[in-house]
């Protein structure tokens, strides 16, 4: 098994996130991060989709994207050299006396606070999925009260579109 970043250029009509997402639970693959948007063409959007699956199932639900009547393209980012982030936002539990372990931890993962409580901090980190999935592991120790992530954006290097 290994992580796909699929872009899926669609019309930007309603019931086609869930067209496209129903396609992916009827071929029994989990998607595991879904973000849309509006793309560089007035009227269509994009969906990046990191989902796991041997290169074979990957072509099939290609195949079956396209039969979709509002899908425009379909491009496995993964493929190629591709660029990822992804934005994470975490209330984290923070005494007074915890804080500065946790601003080293902030500044070394270049994170930013972007709220402050009496007993909480909230960080915002942007990175790829490792990042991520590394800085929360960190933070975990002082108590994660909430943890909101936006899942995968991609893109592929250079000039290719």
């Amino acid at each position: 098994m290994k992580k796909h970043t699929i872009a899926v250029l669609v019309n930007n009509q309603p019931g086609v996130l869930q067209r496209v997402s129903g396609l992916f639970g009827r071929r029994g693959f989990n998607i595991e991060s879904i973000t849309v948007g509006t793309s560089e063409e007035p009227g269509l959007s994009r969906m990046v989709i990191v989902t796991t699956g041997d290169d074979h199932t990957l072509e099939q639900v290609t195949k079956q994207l396209y039969k979709l009547i509002d899908v425009i393209k379909v491009v496995d980012l993964s493929a190629n050299p591709m660029v990822g982030r992804e934005l994470a936002l975490i209330k984290v539990n923070a005494e007074p006396t915890a804080r500065p372990e946790i601003l080293g931890v902030v500044d070394t993962f270049r994170a930013a606070v972007v709220d402050i409580g009496t007993s909480t901090l909230m960080v915002q980190v942007v990175g790829d999925t490792e990042k991520i999935d590394a800085m929360v592991e960190l933070l975990k120790p002082y108590g994660i009260r909430e943890l909101s992530r936006t899942g995968v954006t991609a893109m592929m290097r250079g000039n290719a579109k």
